[in-house]
């Protein structure tokens, strides 16, 4: 499981890949939480439980990161650890992470995944999954 950011002029694009769909998809929030914090220091000691209904691949990845990055805002929360699982439309997750305490990096505000270059593809045994974020 890898995931990455590129930054052009205003646009990150953030990219999560995998052996399976889902770990494309967890991949992707370690990436869009990388360019919010160093997540290597985040303790994942608080587990938040989130569940949404998306039929649409690509669609439910910007759900699950729109989802997780909603939730952190409300909690006052970082998140470092992901897991995601599909059962036909119905995804159930969860963040684990922490409050944002001293000592914790603030880095750049992500606002949320947007419809730009939005994929979900699977090339050979490998599944992508990518997207725009706003900041």
């Amino acid at each position: 499981m890898s995931s990455s950011y590129f930054e052009h002029d205003a646009d990150i694009r953030i990219i999560g890949r995998g052996l399976t769909m889902e770990q494309s998809f967890e991949a992707a929030a370690h990436a869009v939480f990388a360019i919010i914090t160093n997540i290597e220091t985040v303790q994942p000691v608080i587990v938040v439980a989130l569940e949404f209904e998306e039929p649409d691949l690509e669609l439910a990845l910007v759900v699950w990161l729109n989802l997780i990055l909603g939730k952190a805002r409300e909690l006052g929360m970082v998140f470092s650890h992901f897991y995601i699982q599909r059962q036909n439309d119905h995804w159930h997750a969860k963040a684990a992470g922490e409050k944002w305490r001293d000592g914790l990096d603030r880095g750049v505000e992500v606002k949320g995944a947007t419809l730009t270059m939005l994929a979900v593809k699977q090339t050979g045994p490998v599944w992508e999954s990518r997207c725009v974020v706003d900041v």
